[in-house]
């Protein structure tokens, strides 16, 4: 038996071959993350990962209903700040009470408590003291 001096693989398969013909032309040099650690890799291993990376990127809400109707009530200032005339706030108010009600009426039938609709009124006193 002889030592060889090679320690390669005994075959390059296509996809290998690909790998290396981009590397050598220096396709993988500027990718994004390039030189990062990859995030989350010594965290605990979580099955959801995706979905949960999926939902962030995505900024899709993972709350039901009811709570995404509340937090939306809880920052509807935050919301109506942003807007440049009294016509756009009442225009998100109106749409947002439109979801209370909604909600109130599917509410009704099983008990809970339900949101009260936003008073116009305040919510534009309360965004004119702000500008």
């Amino acid at each position: 038996m002889t030592d060889s001096a090679w320690t390669g693989p005994l075959f390059e398969t296509f996809i290998d071959r690909q790998i290396r013909e981009a590397t050598e032309r220096g396709a993988f040099k500027d990718l994004p993350g390039a030189g990062k650690p990859i995030p989350d890799l010594d965290g605990p291993h979580d099955e959801l990962w995706w979905v949960k990376q999926l939902a962030r990127r995505e900024k899709v809400s993972l709350l039901p209903p009811a709570l995404a109707l509340r937090r939306e009530v809880e920052d509807v200032h935050l919301t109506v700040a942003q807007e440049r005339s009294e016509r756009a706030v009442r225009r998100v108010v109106a749409a947002l009470n439109e979801r209370i009600a909604a909600e109130r009426r599917a509410l009704m039938q099983t008990g809970a408590a339900p949101l009260r609709p936003l008073d116009v009124a305040d919510i534009l006193r309360e965004w004119h003291e702000q500008r």
